[in-house]
């Protein structure tokens, strides 16, 4: 297939009209549908169903669309990338995390990041549970560093950076406290306290509803934000997950952070949209790595 027939194609695919698709590829609408039909020629069959009143799409065109969409928009941003290589980066990059030591991790590989590519600014952003999302789908943020899960299918994970150990975070006075470390069955003891609108992936990783022996784990109230999370705990209405490197950053004379001997590591990796991987981001998560503590 020629270029011009793929973005014939795909245009008129999105836009189901023969004038607005001639308007938008600047050509005649009869330009338009002769491209198609040399298109539909070639393949052996109709993609289009015409008619006076609709222009919709056939199985096969579907079919079609579905699969040349991704591979025209990797190509494209292949393009784009090698271009970028050429001229040099350049613009903002704006990255979020939820987690101070990423924060930190961000600012140090921002330094060495704008050394390099010194046209190129990093724009750093401190974001909460559900937000953080947010600000990557709503065109906030460009990358987003923060423990894994992903948080849907439009949404692509990077390396890990590092990893942390498990901990649950209880109130001071609580038996837990006392102990040096937990085993995940311990998570029956206490109500879990869950930070609202996050995924159902984020939920089952963190805040289980089961212990792995089957034990239930009561549920106690959500939060917005991690420091209402804390006072949540430190007032006794619960425990709640964390890492355990998150004492040294919010140590509160109210609660404890125990550490699980029995639980899987929490992985951190920089995530963005899928198809917003741009030259700038692919240098920064390069850049990223080579700051990361030791994985």
């Amino acid at each position: 297939m020629e270029r011009y027939e793929i973005e014939t194609f795909l245009a008129l695919a999105e836009e189901l009209h023969f004038t607005r698709t001639a308007e938008r590829l600047l050509v005649s609408p009869g330009r338009v549908s002769q491209t198609i039909k040399k298109l539909e020629r070639r393949i052996g069959g109709a993609l289009f169903e015409r008619s006076n009143r609709q222009v919709s799409l056939t199985p096969v065109g579907r079919q079609l669309h579905a699969e040349l969409l991704p591979a025209y928009q990797q190509v494209q941003q292949a393009v784009a990338n090698a271009s970028a290589a050429c001229r040099g980066l350049s613009g903002v990059l704006r990255v979020g995390f939820s987690a101070s030591w990423c924060g930190d991790l961000i600012v140090q590989a921002a330094e060495g990041f704008h050394a390099r590519h010194p046209q190129c600014t990093v724009e750093i952003q401190e974001v909460t549970f559900a937000a953080a999302f947010t600000a990557l789908r709503g065109d906030g943020l460009d990358m987003l560093i923060k423990e894994l899960p992903v948080d849907g299918p439009d949404v692509t994970a990077g390396p890990v950076l590092f990893s942390e150990r498990r901990a649950l975070v209880v109130p001071a006075f609580h038996q837990l406290a006392a102990q040096e470390t937990i085993s995940q069955e311990d998570l029956a003891l206490l109500p879990l306290i869950t930070p609202v609108g996050v995924s159902q992936s984020f939920l089952d990783a963190f805040y289980p509803r089961r212990t792995p022996g089957g034990r239930s784990v009561p549920r106690g109230p959500a939060a917005v934000a991690w420091q209402e999370m804390l006072s949540l705990v430190g007032a006794g209405k619960g425990g709640t997950a964390a890492a355990a490197r998150a004492e040294n950053y919010y140590g509160r004379p109210d609660v404890a952070y125990v550490p699980f001997d029995d639980a899987p590591l929490i992985d951190f990796a920089p995530m963005w949209l899928k198809g917003n991987e741009s030259a700038e981001l692919q240098a920064f998560v390069r850049v990223l790595l080579e700051f990361a503590p030791a994985r």
